[in-house]
């Protein structure tokens, strides 16, 4: 298999390079861009195995979901991503980049442009749906010169366009804690894009929605597929089925099943385990 085209502006680590997932070789020309490529993660807690040798890859502009039951390993897969944990073995790559994002800390990591959304949205409940995403903009100056700081003319049309997507374009002037569960879920959304994220990982976005909300958040989500990667981690099967275009199943730490939905829903041993609970 030809070589996997570096980054010049990553160092290559040298002792962590990733090895093949497939045994069939595939042409370079025919071989997708990859966003995300997490190789051989284990992860063990005091004896306990989290994670066994979890490997996949995300294609660019992917739309990915991520299921199975409670302690599954989903959390932990996305700790592992951001740099929240530390695997046990295992290495996890940016873009085909060959420097191991395990190796650096959670704020590189998001520097280099992983998002992540947590369930429970945490915006600036004193500050305009605008100064939430101008902060989120400015993230690495202080709050008093990102709100006093006059922004460039890109920065307040990336603002504008980041609000039309997210629906609160015409909340912008509205504190953000007096937005409803929904909004304040789009607007972490929109705090996230303002960071100009690669890869957004996304932990059950519709907890606590309404149905006009949850509707709204799957059209969102598949909206952002194309520009990003997005991964979505959600228990609301109805809701996965209506945004999944690839499937990945954990169970007990493990990858179970992969592929389309209409394939894993009829995957007896997904059915056994999880759907048919």
């Amino acid at each position: 298999m030809s070589a996997i085209p570096v980054v010049s502006e990553v160092p290559i680590d040298t002792d962590h390079r990733p090895t093949p997932v497939s045994s069939a070789p595939i042409p370079e020309a025919a071989r997708p861009p990859l966003a995300l490529w997490v190789e051989g993660l284990s992860v063990t807690f005091d004896g306990f195995k989290a994670l066994t040798d979890i490997t996949l890859t995300l294609e660019k502009g992917e739309l990915r979901c991520l299921i199975g039951p409670n302690g599954a390993g989903k959390t932990t897969l996305m700790d592992c991503i951001t740099g929240k944990t530390r695997p046990t073995e295992g290495a996890v790559y940016l873009e085909n980049r060959l420097t191991d994002l395990t190796k650096l800390s959670e704020c590189r990591i998001a520097q280099l442009g992983i998002g992540r959304k947590f369930q429970r949205p945490t915006v600036f409940q004193g500050h305009t749906v605008y100064e939430n995403c101008e902060l989120a903009l400015k993230g690495n100056k202080g709050v008093f010169h990102t709100l006093f700081a006059r922004l460039k003319p890109a920065d307040r049309t990336r603002i504008d366009e980041i609000l039309e997507l997210i629906g609160l374009k015409d909340h912008a002037k509205r504190q953000a804690g007096l937005l409803a569960h929904g909004q304040k879920q789009w607007l972490e959304i929109g705090m996230l894009l303002a960071q100009s994220p690669t890869v957004l990982l996304i932990d059950e976005p519709i907890a606590g929605m309404t149905h006009a909300e949850t509707e709204r958040t799957a059209e969102l989500l598949r909206g952002l597929a194309g520009a990003h990667t997005v991964v979505v981690v959600e228990h609301d099967m109805e809701f996965v089925r209506s945004i999944a275009r690839r499937v990945t199943v954990l169970h007990q730490g493990k990858v179970l099943a992969e592929g389309p939905m209409a394939q894993i829903q009829k995957d007896p041993r997904v059915v056994e385990v999880y759907l048919g609970e």
